[in-house]
């Protein structure tokens, strides 16, 4: 596995893995990949990739993209779901089921923190669903709860 710096080539790319990353539950049903990217809630995690504030890494295997863990500045008109301030980019991450629960999440996760570290940014933030198991890697990772919205926690991880 490489894992290396995220570009603008990799928009689509992103745009899948938010895709797998809302729909991180296998029971829920899934509409078509066009129709939750435009959803304008979450447009606001992938439109126009590469901006001021945006990182991330990829992870590939044989030269083929299997993850991505990537950050963005939202302000507090247009917050994201784990919003907590301007300066703290909110982060988002995800494997193509095929390869999750092989250590490429864990990877990609301190590979992106410390990318983002190197940027300039003193602390990243998340939102994730209490039930979703990924919640613990997060937690193994340095992130701690910060706020509770319905059933999603917002956490957040000092740089």
């Amino acid at each position: 596995m490489n894992i290396r710096p995220a570009t603008k080539d990799d928009a689509d790319f992103i745009g899948t893995m938010l895709y797998e990353a809302a729909r991180w539950n296998p029971d829920w049903p899934r509409e078509s990949i066009q129709e939750f990217l435009d959803e304008p809630t979450l447009r606001r995690y992938h439109e126009d990739w590469g901006r001021d504030g945006d990182g991330g890494v990829i992870a590939e295997i044989d030269g083929e993209p299997v993850g991505a863990a990537w950050y963005r500045t939202f302000t507090e008109e247009t917050p994201g779901f784990g919003f907590v301030n301007e300066k703290t980019p909110e982060l988002s991450i995800a494997v193509v089921p095929l390869h999750r629960r092989k250590g490429i999440g864990q990877a990609l996760l301190r590979s992106c923190m410390v990318q983002a570290r190197e940027e300039g940014f003193q602390a990243l933030s998340l939102s994730v669903a209490v039930h979703n198991r990924s919640r613990m890697l997060y937690q193994r990772a340095g992130f701690e709860k910060v706020g509770e919205t319905g059933d999603s926690w917002t956490m957040l991880a000092n740089l």
